[in-house]
């Protein structure tokens, strides 16, 4: 137990859509066992996704998958569930019998304060992008409003979107900020080196979607590669964008220099081999492929998109940020690093700092604390100070 806790909940459920790749996926599988390990009773309930799993949960959370609507023969069948769908939530929940749950992404967060209300069960609810950017439909984003202040507390990532939309849509005691943790990386000796690319080559992680800005990268690396032959671009994850991403290479006569590989065991066997890691999102929330490249030694140049690269990127010290959505400014950045031997090297050492600010133990400390406040009675129903965050 968290030192000082008076109370840390011994049963927690954590909700989500699915846990196929992504990385509010890859967060609340890390968070499972993260609690699993110490001792407590963890349980991981989906209302979405395929029969298979892309992350591995330890073998003692309890797996909930409450997704018949999404399986439905007919719309008249879907429907039908997606009424009745409250009740198995709330039937999920009770049979589990959790202290708290924790709810992921605005659809589930909806789902979960609708089923929930007036149970007695605490719920938190957070948001893993910036909502501020993100679109969602104006149906959702109503209930939103009207939903989430029946939660116990909403969790963002960034300072940011706490102060401009977070107080705006609950109290402000009920706000907390926390961010991603970097997961412990398998040892560089244990991966081995990517199958079908040599070095140097420039990675990005992410799904192929316009948010994720790959397109900017693809067009940025063509124009650098004109004056520094020889390297490649690797580009892992999967989205509705490939076949646009794809026919944009070849247009930029650039099919064989890029590679789209999709999604990969273990994005670190590639991160450990690559000479320079790039981030070109729109908007984020707090990208875990970010972190996990740094951890893994990457020089890496992100985009100073809302939210969350420039809390993890110190300019100049543990990487490089540039405008968001300017190509001018990513080419320039990725010439002046690809050509700087040991500028990569500088920044691929400082970056390896982050496993540390951003480790496990002080993201979960965060964690604990939040949800033993969560469970004491009366805590923010009496309007009691600001969570740590």
């Amino acid at each position: 137990m968290t030192a000082g806790l008076p109370h840390r909940p011994g049963r927690i459920l954590l909700s989500i859509l699915s846990l196929q790749p992504g990385g509010a996926e890859r967060v609340i599988s890390e968070m499972a066992n993260w609690w699993a390990a110490r001792g407590l009773a963890v349980g991981v309930m989906t209302l979405g996704g395929g029969k298979n799993d892309h992350y591995e949960l330890a073998p003692g959370v309890v797996r909930y998958r409450v997704d018949s609507w999404r399986h439905a023969s007919s719309r008249l069948a879907r429907w039908a569930d997606l009424a009745l769908l409250p009740f198995a939530v709330r039937k999920t929940v009770r049979s589990f019998a959790p202290e708290v749950v924790v709810s992921f992404i605005d659809l589930v967060n909806n789902i979960m304060a609708f089923s929930l209300a007036g149970s007695g069960v605490p719920l938190v609810v957070c948001e893993r992008i910036d909502p501020r950017h993100h679109r969602i439909s104006k149906a959702r984003a109503l209930a939103r409003r009207v939903l989430y202040p029946l939660a116990c507390a909403l969790v963002v990532q960034t300072e940011a979107v706490a102060a401009s939309w977070a107080r705006r849509v609950v109290p402000a005691h009920k706000v907390a900020v926390i961010p991603n943790f970097v997961r412990d990386l398998p040892p560089r000796s244990a991966c081995p080196g990517p199958q079908g690319v040599s070095s140097p080559y420039v990675l990005a992680v992410g799904r192929l979607d316009a948010q994720k800005g790959h397109d900017l990268l693809i067009r940025a690396f063509a124009k650098v590669s004109r004056d520094i032959p020889g390297w490649r671009l690797v580009i892992l994850g999967e989205g509705p964008e490939r076949h646009t991403l794809s026919r944009l290479a070849s247009s930029l006569g650039m099919s064989d220099s890029v590679m789209m590989p999709g999604v990969v065991p273990e994005p670190a066997a590639w991160m450990y081999g690559a000479s320079l890691f790039v981030h070109p999102s729109r908007y984020e929330g707090f990208p875990n492929a970010l972190l996990e490249a740094m951890a893994a030694g990457c020089a890496v140049i992100a985009a100073d998109c809302p939210s969350g690269p420039a809390e993890i990127v110190r300019h100049g010290v543990n990487g490089v940020l540039v405008p968001s959505d300017d190509l001018e400014a990513l080419g320039t950045a990725m010439k002046t690093l690809m050509e700087d031997t040991k500028a990569r090297e500088r920044l691929g050492k400082e970056a390896l700092k982050v496993a540390e600010t951003f480790s496990s133990a002080a993201v979960m400390g965060a964690w604990d604390e939040l949800l033993s406040r969560v469970t004491r009675k009366g805590d923010v129903q009496d309007g009691g100070p600001p969570w740590k965050r």
